[in-house]
C-alpha cells in the first residue's frame, strides 16, 4: 500500500502549539534556528545507525530512513527559500510536492550512510544561512506557491517545526 500524501495545511503551527510533538512557535526566531539544528543533528545520525531505520513501522508511514530524506530535502529546500527572500523582494516559491520528490528520488531505498552525510552536510548549511540573517530582514516576505505568505521569522518557524515534528516521528 502506497503512502497516502499529507495535503494538510501545516501553518496553523505559527499560531499555536502543536499537539503532536508539543512544537510552539512562539519560541522560534531565525536567531535560535542555528543551534535547534545543529542540536538535532546527531540525533538524525543515531535514528540512521538504528538497525530497523529501513523497516516502515505499517504499510502507510515512512521508515526513518524515508522521514530523514524528506529533513535533508527540507534543509535543502528551506535554505534556498530562506536565501530568496533575503535577496528578492517579495520572492515567490516554486511548488515542492514532497510525496512525488519520496517517490522520484526513491528515499525507501536510500543507503541510511549517505543520508546521514547528506543531511549533516544540508543541516549545517542551513543553520549557517539562518544565522547570517540580521534583525532587520526578519520582516522580509515570501509567497508559497499555494499563497500562504511568511514572512523570514514565520519561515524559520515554520520550518523549524517540520524538522522538530518528524524527529517526534522517528523518536516516537
Amino acid at each position: 500500500m502506497p503512502i497516502v500524501p499529507d495535503e494538510k495545511d501545516w501553518t496553523w503551527v505559527l499560531s499555536r502549539p502543536c499537539t503532536q510533538c508539543g512544537f510552539d512557535a512562539s519560541a522560534v526566531t531565525p536567531s535560535t534556528v542555528p543551534g535547534s539544528v545543529e542540536n538535532m543533528l546527531p540525533r538524525w545520525r543515531a535514528v540512521l545507525r538504528r538497525p530497523d531505520a529501513t523497516e516502515r513501522p505499517d504499510s502507510s508511514t515512512w521508515s526513518a530512513l524515508e522521514y530523514a530524506c524528506h529533513v535533508r530535502d527540507v534543509f535543502s529546500l528551506f535554505d534556498r527559500r530562506l536565501n530568496l527572500m533575503l535577496t528578492e523582494d517579495d520572492a515567490k516559491f516554486e511548488n515542492w510536492d514532497q510525496d512525488q520528490t519520496a517517490v522520484d528520488s526513491d528515499y525507501a531505498n536510500a543507503d541510511p550512510a549517505v543520508v546521514s552525510a547528506e543531511l549533516t552536510t544540508e543541516g549545517e548549511q542551513v543553520a549557517a544561512s539562518f544565522a547570517r540573517v540580521q534583525e532587520s530582514q526578519w520582516g522580509r516576505t515570501g509567497l508559497r506557491s499555494n499563497g500562504s505568505e511568511f514572512t523570514v521569522l514565520t519561515l524559520a518557524q515554520y520550518f523549524l517545526h517540520d524538522v522538530v515534528h518528524h524527529l517526534a516521528d522517528v523518536d516516537g
